[in-house]
């Protein structure tokens, strides 16, 4: 551990917490009498639930029992906070002392840049999250008691659907997902709001809890620039991409829905997309072009500091602005008043570059080894890739190298591109200090 950089150790985090869930999950407590589950499919489940992605290679409601949910509802935990965030709050618990290197790794895994009141912010996250989670559960617990046998059931689905939504994992353990409710716009409401809440970032939910509960006279608030960029390419995603699938889905699945049908299921679609996984309606039955724009909303994923994948908003948002630039003939990129740091800007690059090489080898590959539509092969990756969980069916019958590049797809996801990248650096490898002659090439 000594010789590993924070990353490589954050990282290592990860694998062992799929190697602990994988383990969790063969008990026999936790699936049902009679079942059993491979070992392949599984870690496939371990993954996907460590990634909170939600594709599964086997009917989960089916395999697992009551237990057995419970356990993966604390892998979700697990996954969507972070493996440091988590470990700090039994820290906290236990009233042990968080050290420096603790902080250091905790700093890694939350993406931030200093270590200062770094404990304090762990503990407002996870009092806002779990509280989201038990409000989420109550609205929905309460609001399911007339679909379900029991009272108990009808809780139970609400606890969980809550920490599938607000963690963005996504998995399916009814085998209808929430297409019962595709008419039913106040569950739909409220799933988008727990979706956004955990996708949209921490540093979001923790800047607006101060802005509204932690007013200042002397020293007026003032939002990051973070927070606003991440803020406004979240909404703009959310409602342009939801507009967009309506638009192109008016005259063919929606051709026989009303307005409100279209509208809300469009931005269900949308919201989900971003790294929730459950769905409304039936995927399949969407036509191709709007298949690659639910591709593409996947392959953006949702915000860094949160519980969702993909290259992050603020990745896209960059890239955008670094084009806009380019064009104008624009040395700096400026938004909001600031000007962007270059590192950033190369970092963003760097991101989209690797994750577009790494989903079309994904692509190629799967081609040859799937028998399937090549749409199919393209939602499944950009999904995995995306934590989001949405499929057209190729999951359960995914040959062996097809679930280990999902597997492998869906960890790189959820740990981050940027994370995977450094993970090859040396903990002590030198900086390149000489500089050469520089000479233009011809590009474009």
């Amino acid at each position: 551990m000594s010789r590993m950089t924070p990353v490589q150790i954050i990282i290592a985090y990860y694998f062992f917490a799929v190697t602990i869930s994988t383990i969790l999950l063969s008990l026999p407590f936790t699936q049902k009498p009679g079942v059993h589950v491979p070992f392949l499919d599984t870690l496939f489940i371990a993954a996907s639930s460590v990634s909170v992605t939600g594709l599964a290679t086997i009917d989960v409601g089916d395999s697992y029992s009551t237990a057995g949910i419970w356990v993966l509802m604390g892998i979700f935990q697990l996954g969507g906070l972070g493996v440091m965030m988590l470990s700090t709050f039994f820290y906290l618990i236990l009233r042990r002392k968080i050290g420096l290197k603790q902080r250091q790794l905790i700093m890694t895994d939350t993406n931030q840049y200093t270590m200062s009141g770094m404990v304090r912010m762990l503990r407002e996250i996870l009092l806002l999250i779990f509280g989201i989670e038990i409000i989420g559960a109550v609205i929905l617990g309460l609001y399911f008691i007339p679909f379900y046998p029991t009272v108990g059931e009808a809780m139970f689905q609400g606890i969980y659907n809550s920490v599938s939504l607000v963690t963005n994992a996504g998995v399916d353990i009814t085998g209808t997902s929430l297409m019962p409710f595709v008419n039913d716009y106040f569950v739909q409401f409220i799933a988008i709001l727990l979706i956004v809440a955990g996708g949209i970032g921490f540093p979001v939910l923790l800047e607006t809890r101060r802005f509204l509960f932690e007013k200042n006279t002397l020293y007026p608030f003032r939002f990051s620039l973070f927070v606003k960029v991440t803020t406004l390419t979240y909404l703009v995603l959310l409602i342009g991409g939801g507009l967009l699938i309506w638009g192109m889905e008016f005259n063919h699945f929606f051709k026989s829905a009303s307005l409100d049908e279209g509208f809300f299921n469009s931005m269900f679609l949308s919201a989900t997309s971003r790294s929730a996984g459950l769905q409304t309606i039936d995927s399949g039955s969407l036509t191709i072009p709007t298949l690659l724009v639910v591709s593409f909303l996947m392959f953006i994923g949702a915000s860094p500091s949160s519980v969702g994948g993909g290259i992050r908003t603020t990745t896209f948002a960059v890239t955008i602005l670094f084009l806009y630039s380019v064009i104008r003939g624009r040395n700096h990129i400026y938004i909001f008043g600031r000007e962007l740091h270059q590192e950033d800007v190369r970092k963003s690059l760097a991101v989209i570059i690797f994750a577009s090489i790494l989903c079309l080898t994904s692509i190629v590959i799967l081609a040859q080894t799937e028998n399937a539509t090549l749409i199919e092969i393209i939602f499944e990756v950009f999904s995995a890739f995306g934590t989001c969980g949405l499929s057209l069916g190729l999951t359960p019958n995914l040959s062996v190298a097809g679930k280990i590049i999902i597997i492998l797809l869906m960890f790189i996801g959820r740990v981050g591109i940027m994370y995977s990248m450094l993970s090859l650096r040396k903990k002590n490898e030198p900086k390149n200090a000489i500089r050469l002659p520089k000479e233009k090439i011809i590009t474009g």
